[in-house]
């Protein structure tokens, strides 16, 4: 039987990488945008939903589609983000609400809607940054992004004891990926968003150890 995969923020980038990774080697998904809408990626094995993060009603709705159609989940990536104040040297109000209502709040709460729909023994993986990480820090911008995903890393450690024995998570640095979420990962990016996400499914289908904090690019543990 095949597994399910679910993956928020698919429109683009890692998210839409990781769907056509997942797609290629045999996995069905389920893939998140704000539209409800992916261009570009067709196969019979892929479902594309309407997600908002930033919308609780969008998360809502999204839930009863799940429950209503008695979805079972193998595997929950937690790939959408935005980062708004990236390469920002002081924070601003509206782009910091914004980024926590994407990155934390809203990936929270959907995620313990979501949860329930898990198979015994599936896999959540958040995909966070090392710019969350308090032990590595040495930079002095980035205030909202960098603070979402370090909020991100502590959840992961609270879902790793709650579900202990139930499922198994993981947080991912993706590496530093040539996407749009900045123009300088866009010039100076390390991998492409297929590089990173041939690392991530591999990483993905192993049997890794819960609560591991993983850089995809080094590959190897990261620091919290």
């Amino acid at each position: 039987m095949n597994k399910t995969i679910l993956i928020t923020g698919a429109s683009k980038g890692i998210g839409f990488a990781l769907s056509q990774q997942f797609l290629n080697n045999g996995y069905s998904v389920i893939g998140t945008s704000r539209t409800g809408e992916i261009d570009n990626l067709s196969h019979p094995n892929f479902t594309v939903l309407e997600l908002d993060l930033s919308k609780e009603v969008t998360i809502i709705n999204f839930n009863k589609l799940i429950e209503n159609g008695n979805i079972k989940i193998d595997y929950l990536i937690n790939n959408a983000a935005i980062g708004p104040d990236l390469d920002t040297l002081n924070p601003e109000i509206e782009s910091f609400k914004q980024t926590f209502d994407v990155n934390v709040t809203g990936t929270v709460f959907f995620t313990e809607l979501v949860y329930k729909h898990i198979k015994l023994g599936g896999k959540i993986i958040n995909i966070s940054s090392k710019m969350g990480s308090i032990e590595l820090c040495e930079r002095v911008d980035s205030v909202a992004y960098s603070m979402s995903k370090t909020a991100l890393n502590m959840y992961s450690k609270i879902l790793t004891n709650r579900l202990l024995d139930k499922q198994t998570v993981a947080t991912i640095h993706p590496g530093w990926v040539r996407t749009t979420i900045a123009k300088d990962n866009i010039v100076n990016g390390k991998l492409s968003p297929d590089e990173s996400a041939i690392k991530i499914f591999n990483f993905v289908t192993t049997d890794f150890e819960t609560g591991i904090f993983w850089d995809i690019e080094a590959e190897r543990k990261t620091e919290w």
